[in-house]
């Protein structure tokens, strides 16, 4: 029996995972892959755990099929995307609404293939002056096919002015329209503080950061991804350590990997600790049996419901505001627990 961590088994089987040209042998054995198999799949994953293995000898086994098979399944659904994509912004230019495409398949473009990065549904920034035109495009007949998330404003970018976001933005050839997404700096801080504000339990996010790190264009501006927040920039300099140190990302420069090198202990064992539950709503603080309210008329069981509810380390770290360094969490934990007791108070305890 395999005795090896399935967190990390998950980062190996990743490793090199985004490169066009992966190596003809594998670090897994065929009973690690079947041990890790499950864990790519619910993560979504199973796309780039056959791009790892398509050239080993793991192809042919009964796990190897399976994600060979996932794999065509995901190219379908990307080019159902992508066309979805096309005629989102087809209706959005006609109607002179400004938006941006963010994750997905902002991020998918950049892979080998576009399959590699699956997503669900279409994240969308809508300039605020744009968002009910906007919202009425997204309630057309049209536009009913079309799963979105908009927003006019996201945390991951709240350092940092949208009017700055949207000068910065370019526009790009999504099938047979142009797609403004944005600067590559900006999304690669948006993806990683998103990767921190979530737990990192989905190990796609950790290869989409190594991904950009190894397809970086020479003239990426850290300055601008850091922004202005030194918090901030302690984040996405957190991330890029994680993904040297879990995917064995190559960072272009120097300067930036002296930077990151060395992520927290704690916050690498995390990372691989959160990923053998492909399923956010199984972490905490999202695993508690019944709303707060319940144990006013019945208070048996309050205490182990209590613990349930103490928050992710990774979690209480950005909701808190603090730093990924080797201090313990417990500051930024009890700080998290605090803010949410005070949201439950407000609601009446419902949650």
């Amino acid at each position: 029996m395999n005795s090896t961590p399935r967190g990390e088994l998950v980062s190996r089987a990743l490793t090199h995972s985004w490169r066009p040209q992966v190596p003809e042998t594998s670090s897994l054995s065929p009973d690690e892959l079947k041990a890790v198999t499950p864990l790519l799949y619910e993560s979504g994953a199973a796309g780039l755990g056959w791009w790892r293995i398509r050239n080993t000898a793991l192809r042919k086994t009964a796990e190897g099929e399976l994600l060979h098979q996932a794999f065509r399944l995901l190219v379908l659904r990307a080019k159902a995307h992508e066309t979805q994509i096309e005629k989102l912004f087809r209706l959005f230019r006609e109607r002179e609404v400004e938006a941006l495409l963010v994750k997905g398949w902002a991020v998918a473009r950049y892979y080998p293939e576009p399959a590699l990065r699956p997503y669900g549904d279409i994240a969308l920034l809508i300039h605020p002056s744009d968002f009910d035109r906007a919202a009425r495009v997204l309630q057309s007949d049209e536009a009913r096919d079309c799963q979105t998330d908009a927003h006019v404003w996201m945390f991951e970018l709240a350092d940092r002015p949208i009017e700055d976001v949207f000068a910065r933005s370019r526009l790009v050839h999504c099938a047979g329209e142009q797609v403004r997404v944005l600067s590559d700096e900006d999304h690669f801080a948006l993806l990683s503080i998103h990767l921190l504000k979530h737990a990192a339990w989905r190990p796609l996010w950790l290869c989409d950061i190594a991904m950009l790190l190894e397809t970086m264009a020479e003239g990426f501006d850290w300055e601008i991804c850091f922004g202005r927040d030194k918090r901030r920039l302690n984040w996405i300099l957190a991330v890029v350590g994680l993904a040297q140190k879990l995917l064995g990302a190559e960072i272009p420069h120097a300067g930036i990997a002296e930077l990151a090198k060395q992520p927290p202990d704690w916050l690498s064992t995390q990372v691989l600790r959160n990923r053998e539950i492909p399923f956010a709503h199984l972490h905490a603080p999202l695993t508690h049996n019944a709303p707060i309210r319940s144990y006013l008329r019945r208070p048996r069981g309050l205490l182990k419901d209590l613990a349930r509810r103490w928050p992710d380390p990774i979690l209480a770290t950005v909701t808190a505001n603090g730093t990924f360094g080797k201090r313990p969490r417990i500051r930024y934990q009890f700080g998290n627990w605090v803010i949410r007791a005070a949201r439950l108070a407000q609601t009446g305890g419902v949650g």
